[in-house]
């Protein structure tokens, strides 16, 4: 299992970020300039202006105040991160005690959320939290474009009609809400999957941490989910693309693949992906080396033959 960050577009969804179970999670989506967890804070989620805190494990905010304090360095306005209302004061705690180690409290803003209560990124797009079953304050986030769209009735309209009717008072637009992402972090399977900007995003991606048909108990008794919940989440998403996170180093790409061929349907397959597969990296390739003739000794001169005396 690889456990270098990750840059792979998935139905023209760009997502960079590493999930490797008790070890590191952090999802970034560069283009929407949003991210999930913080993981240990790699160099590419500094610039993502919002990130949004599934839970307080340590494999997922261990790198909360470095977030705020490289920002700070690099000249970045405060960065935001969402968190479950029961995580603000822990955190902004821990900010407070590096700010004594390092001399100086880093800004951020640190927003408590829960299910319901949504938060504008910017106008047109919003994160939306939603409870998931994990220990302790845990949620999942979708990401949500909002549209403006014009009521089929004044589509026959031209531009002063529609100017006029504006004037006028009349609300001729309606709200039209596009999930693009949900992120479910670390959860067994649940109720949250009936939510409507869950289960029709066009990209969801859901934790699979345990592939051992053993495991099935320690995946109940963590709140995890078990490959063999899979095939029940298919049928109730309708998601285009599914990608898989939160694989431990003991289940190998090729053995986690091999069950998932077994598992699932074959058009569910074909919507699925998995955040680390990776190809291996390639050897640099070294510049050919030329080869030089071996050096020629001097010929010998030739002694004419002795004359006979």
């Amino acid at each position: 299992m690889i456990s270098r960050l990750v840059d792979k577009e998935v139905g023209g969804i760009r997502v960079q970020g590493i999930s490797l179970a008790g070890e590191e999670t952090v999802v970034i989506l560069p283009e929407l300039n949003v991210a999930f967890d913080v993981g240990r804070a790699p160099r590419e989620l500094i610039p993502i202006d919002t990130v949004a805190l599934t839970h307080g494990h340590m494999d997922h905010s261990a790198g909360l105040a470095y977030y705020f304090s490289q920002r700070n360095f690099q000249g970045l306005p405060p960065g935001c991160v969402l968190a479950q209302h029961r995580l603000v004061q822990p955190i902004q705690d821990l900010l407070g005690v590096y700010g004594r180690i390092e001399g100086h409290v880093s800004p951020g803003r640190v927003v408590g959320v829960d299910e319901g209560e949504d938060y504008a990124v910017r106008r047109d797009l919003l994160i939306r939290p939603f409870r998931v079953n994990h220990p302790g304050p845990a949620l999942g986030f979708s990401v949500v474009e909002v549209r403006k769209k014009l009521k089929p009735q004044y589509a026959a309209l031209s531009g002063p009609q529609l100017a006029g009717l504006k004037a006028r008072g009349e609300e001729i637009e309606y709200r039209l809400e596009v999930p693009k992402v949900a992120f479910c972090g670390d959860t067994a399977v649940g109720d949250y999957l009936d939510h409507d900007h869950v289960r029709n995003a066009e990209l969801l991606i859901i934790e699979c941490t345990f592939f051992d048909p053993d495991h099935r108990d320690r995946a109940r008794q963590g709140y995890h989910t078990h490959v063999s919940d899979l095939p029940a989440v298919f049928e109730r998403v309708r998601s285009r693309h599914v990608m898989i996170s939160h694989l431990t180093r003991r289940t190998g790409m090729r053995e986690a693949k091999r069950t998932l061929a077994r598992l699932l349907l074959p058009a569910d397959l074909e919507r699925t992906a998995i955040l680390m597969d990776l190809p291996p990296r390639r050897p640099a390739v070294q510049p050919a080396q030329t080869v030089s003739p071996p050096a020629q000794s001097p010929s010998t001169p030739q002694i004419p033959p002795r004359a006979a005396d």
